[in-house]
This record gives C-alpha cells, structure tokens and sequence, in this order.
C-alpha cells in the first residue's frame, strides 16, 4: 500500500527531512519540475496542434531554454506501437510555442521527450542538501552524512524525462494498453490505469520505475498545472514502486519524480540525476 501524505502534514510525516526546504524557495528549488505541454490534451487527428517545454513551478514557471542538441528522443507513441519522430516539427525559442505535433490516427498516444545527461549542476552545501530533502533523495543525503560531506559542495550530472498523455479523436471502449505499460525510460511514471477511462474521483495507480525495476521510497508529485505554486497532492512509492492519487476530475495536470545516485570515485560530479514527469488533461466542457 502506498504512504498519503496530506499537504498540511508533509513535513511531519517525512520526519523533518522536507522541514527545511518547504521554506526554501529560491529559483533552484523550483526548476526541478520539467514537462511537455500540449496546448490541449485531447486533439483531433491531422490537427498540427503547438505545444512547449516548460520548467519551474509558481512565480518560477517559464519556458525551458533547454538547446535542441541535448534532446535525444521527441516521439509520438501510437496504441499500436509504432513511433513518430517529431523532432524535425522543434522550434525551440519562438515566440509562442517549441514546436507542433499533428498525429494521424485515432487513439491514445504517449509523446516522450528525453535529453541527454550532459548538464551540470554545482551547488554550495546548504543548498544542495537542502535540494536532496526537498525532493526526497533521502540515500543521497545519507550518503553525504555518511561520507562526511554534509559540508561540501554538492554536485550531479542530469537528463530530463517528460511523457504526456495525448488522446486524438474520441476515445473508444478498446483498452490503451499503451499507456499503463512503460517504454523503457531510465525513470519513468506508469499508470496503472489509463487516467482517461476512469470515472472523476476513481483512484489512480501508478507504478515508478528506475532502470527498468520498481522503485522504493521516491516522492512523487501530483500538480494542478492551472495552480502550479504547491503540489496538490504528494504520495511516497512503497515496495512495489506504487503510489496511489485521487485521479482529478478536469484540466491539465502533472506528476512528478526525480531519483539518483552516486557515481564512481574520481567523477567530475558526485551524483547522475534523472528528472522525469509524466502530464495528462482533461476536456474543457
């Protein structure tokens, strides 16, 4: 079963590790969250339909500058499994949108975007540590105590993973098989349930996957994209790598999870980090 923390209890229920950085609320801490947005979620099939990269929660929320040389992979997923590089359709840095996708065929489609792990990020002590509480890397944390380097400067290598939910045309009794199974991404969110073909206020499953296994004890964040400054809901992976959400009843929504771990002695960072994401919407009667 997984663990619920309610919003209000966060801090408690983590045993203070998040205590600190709930109060922490410089650029870094919230230029963690990464996602792809369509400019809507349920399109029709043909229709060239913009969307863009964004980072950053509240007042933080902006556009990604991320370059296109460090986007690896930009696919659209189709039920049936075959893959459409959008890729060529980027414009990343125009003045509305990064690009559009127009996708043929009925069905659900999951859009999957992963970079490479060249980025770098290096920060003094406090904050890193601060970074690994907010975010739940608790072995990340153990293993600077544990070293003794609570007081040096922390530093990682890290790639970001976004996967959106895209639904052309109606939706069909057909189960999407497609989207409760994973991709083979480094992390990666799975639902167990296509959040389209539940009922408003039903539960929503999810599995986190890191390296292809279930992974234990990750924070994840379920955020309201329309009310983006806190998450709406917060859920820790049991054994199992599960965690279970209210699954919301209409607009565009977001989870997301970060894991990482040490690299090898004489590494020029300490930890490979991977954010990943995973967005959906619902139709706006």
């Amino acid at each position: 079963m997984s663990i619920t923390i309610s919003n209000a209890s966060f801090a408690r229920a983590c045993c203070a590790m998040f205590a600190l950085a709930f109060g922490f609320r410089a650029p870094l801490a919230s230029a963690h969250d990464f996602w792809l947005q369509p400019q809507a979620f349920w399109i029709d099939a043909h229709a060239a339909t913009p969307f863009t990269l964004q980072v950053g929660h509240g007042s933080y929320r902006q556009r990604s500058q991320i370059p296109t040389r460090r986007i690896e992979r930009l696919d659209a997923i189709a039920s049936d499994g075959s893959a459409y590089d959008i890729r060529p359709r980027l414009r990343l840095g125009s003045e509305r949108d990064d690009g559009d996708m127009a996708l043929e065929k009925d069905g659900a489609y999951i859009v999957v975007l992963q970079t490479d792990d060249k980025a770098e990020s290096h920060l003094p002590a406090i904050r890193f540590n601060d970074y690994l509480r907010a975010e739940g890397l608790a072995p990340a944390l153990a293993l600077r105590e544990r070293t003794q380097r609570m007081d040096a400067e922390g530093s990682e290598n890290y790639r970001r993973i976004a996967k959106a939910i895209v639904q052309v045309g109606p939706q069909t009794e057909k189960p999407d098989a497609l989207v409760t199974k994973p991709i083979g991404l480094p992390l990666e969110i799975v639902p167990e349930t296509n959040p389209y073909s539940t009922a408003d206020g039903a539960s929503l499953p999810v599995r986190v996957l890191y390296e292809h296994r279930p992974l234990a004890g990750a924070l994840i964040k379920l955020v309201d994209l329309d009310n983006d400054a806190q998450p709406f809901e917060t859920r820790i992976t049991d054994a199992r790598g599960r965690a279970t959400f209210t699954r919301p009843e209409a607009g565009a929504w977001l989870l997301n999870v970060i894991w990482t771990k040490a690299k090898p002695a004489g590494s020029e960072t300490d930890f490979e980090t991977v954010f990943s994401s995973l967005s959906f919407g619902f139709r706006r009667e």
